[in-house]
């Protein structure tokens, strides 16, 4: 009896495979838009608009032959996604955070790794969240976290120019490592109130944790056990691998040594609303808890200290890596590009000199925020900023899954399955198809931008081709900090410490391109790497010199 009810039950799973994989995906909707051909069984699409080595020469060439809406496969013939790079429809797919989702396999592996917490939480567990961070990345809070910001940028600058004194050679300096410590450092203390001390050693037990943790998200683990952990996580669980027990170490640091700072800043919180007397505390985990127990914050809409610590983790991990990575690009680029250099470094002396009595150290908490003022208001430093995160957004591309059927509009033809444009300007997406937001794509896009699209032009910025202008994002017309209800809340943050930093930067080294060829590679991030030396890890070497401004009598 048990055997043929077995037998049926796997001709029903086997049934309903044929089904998934070969009948299903004929009647997808999407297989009407045009698209390039499929590539067999088990090949996909995803490496050609994913790499960015390639990305921006692909997504040009599908636009061209197949229009703003495209179809392309994933990883089997069962996974037809769509790609948009038209800007109605990005903006209606970020709009509309309730139908667009990021899928559950994203999410599973970020909340494996840091939690759920924004990056990661949709509906209304995210809205809440959101809603308690919101106040703590408020201008008035983050212009608290300016002298922080200087403190470390200075640290970084003595560190290197020590570092080339005691060279007797040219120094090179690997950009990419020094600015992560220093960022590491900077959010330690602004979403903590913690000294990683980062800049000086990386013995500090909670920064290993850390950056162990963040570097097992960007390695090239087994492919086959990142499927397990997604798809099977109790059985991976069960048999752990070295890149699972060592996330699983880093977890009982972090809980433990941030878990302990959780409580002790929620005590003192509580005992300064008993005294009459608020806690004072300026780091983002102090306004969070803060925030979190606020009295016109009703009791529902409160999120827990897990969610709490979530938060933190994913600032930790997505505002450390991000500006570094924007930073060190910038960096290469002005390396790269020595009159834009020069030009910029002019600039930045003509808010503040320092005398030769006199240091940025020695200036005064009002001092650095006037000073602060006046390098956020520098045109070209601000062209060059928002050049350089077009020009190589750290985020490559998002993805997002449909949880409904929905209608997609379009601002131009969409092209049917024989290459012709259609009258159609809409895009039918079944639900569960995924949908690929092109960031680099919209950024380089030549038919937006201008012919000089793929090349390093801060002086755009003073003359922007009006289809440019007009173009979805929450920053500069750009996708780079996304846009809608899950754009990226900290945005002000990032632009104090990018900023701030090339301000020291800038005026105290000279930066130089090294003979290696610097490639960029999607690795969670846009990362760089040195051309035939990608085993090696995410590098940017660059030759820096102390920077000696010519004495005028």
């Amino acid at each position: 009896m048990f055997v043929p009810i077995l037998l049926a039950a796997l001709a029903a799973v086997f049934a309903y495979l044929i089904y998934l994989v070969l009948i299903a995906p004929k009647f997808n909707a999407l297989q009407k838009i045009a698209g390039p051909p499929a590539v067999g069984l088990f090949k996909n699409h995803l490496y050609h608009v994913l790499d960015p080595k390639v990305s921006p020469q692909v997504h040009e060439f599908y636009v061209q032959k197949y229009g703003r809406s495209i179809r392309v496969q994933g990883v089997g013939p069962w996974d037809i996604r769509l790609l948009t790079l038209d800007p109605v429809s990005v903006a209606h797919v970020l709009k509309n955070s309730t139908i667009y989702e990021k899928p559950w396999q994203s999410r599973r592996l970020i909340t494996s790794l840091i939690g759920c917490g924004m990056l990661a939480a949709e509906g209304q567990v995210h809205k809440r969240q959101r809603r308690v961070a919101t106040p703590a990345f408020s201008i008035q809070n983050l212009r608290g976290l300016v002298p922080l910001v200087f403190n470390k940028g200075n640290e970084l600058k003595d560190k290197w120019l020590k570092m080339i004194e005691a060279s007797p050679e040219p120094l090179t300096i690997d950009v990419c490592h020094w600015v992560s410590r220093a960022t590491f450092d900077v959010i330690g203390l602004a979403g903590f109130d913690y000294s990683f001390n980062a800049i000086e050693n990386e013995s500090n037990e909670l920064f290993c944790a850390y950056k162990e943790m963040f570097e097992v998200a960007i390695s090239q683990s087994n492919p086959m056990r990142t499927i397990f952990r997604i798809y099977m996580p109790f059985i991976s669980s069960l048999l752990p691998d070295e890149t699972l027990r060592t996330v699983y170490r880093c977890h009982k640091v972090i809980h433990r040594v941030a878990g302990h700072l959780i409580q002790e800043k929620k005590a003192k919180i509580e005992q300064g609303l008993k005294s009459g007397v608020p806690y004072a505390g300026k780091d983002l985990l102090s306004l969070l808890l803060k925030s979190n127990v606020a009295t016109d914050l009703p009791e529902d809409q409160r999120i827990s200290d897990e969610d709490i610590l979530n938060n933190i983790n994913t600032f930790m991990f997505a505002g450390s890596d991000t500006s570094s990575l924007s930073l060190t690009w910038t960096l290469l680029l002005l390396a790269q590009n020595p009159a834009m250099q020069d030009r910029l470094r002019a600039e930045l002396f003509s808010v503040y000199s320092p005398s030769s009595s006199g240091t940025l150290a020695d200036l005064t908490e009002d001092e650095i925020h006037s000073l602060h003022s006046a390098i956020s208001n520098l045109p070209y430093l601000h062209n060059v900023v928002r050049e350089c995160i077009r020009l190589i957004p750290p985020v490559h591309s998002s993805i997002r899954v449909a949880t409904e059927d929905d209608e997609i509009p379009t601002s131009s033809p969409v092209y049917g399955r024989d290459g012709r444009p259609t009258e159609k300007r809409s895009v039918t997406v079944p639900k569960g198809s995924f949908v690929h937001v092109a960031v680099e794509g919209f950024n380089l896009d030549k038919s937006f931008w201008g012919e000089d699209a793929w090349e390093f032009q801060p002086d755009r910025w003073d003359n922007l081709p009006d289809k440019a202008s007009q173009l979805p994002g929450l920053f500069s017309n750009t996708l780079t900090f996304s846009a809608g209800p899950r754009s990226c809340i900290g945005l002000r943050f990032s632009m104090i410490e990018i900023k701030t930093f090339l301000y020291i930067l800038l005026t105290n080294c000279v930066f130089k391109p090294t003979e290696d060829k610097i490639q960029r590679a999607n690795v969670v991030l846009t990362r760089p790497y040195i051309a035939g030396k990608f085993k090696d890890g995410s590098r940017c070497p660059i030759i820096v010199l102390p920077y000696k401004r010519k004495q005028v009598n």
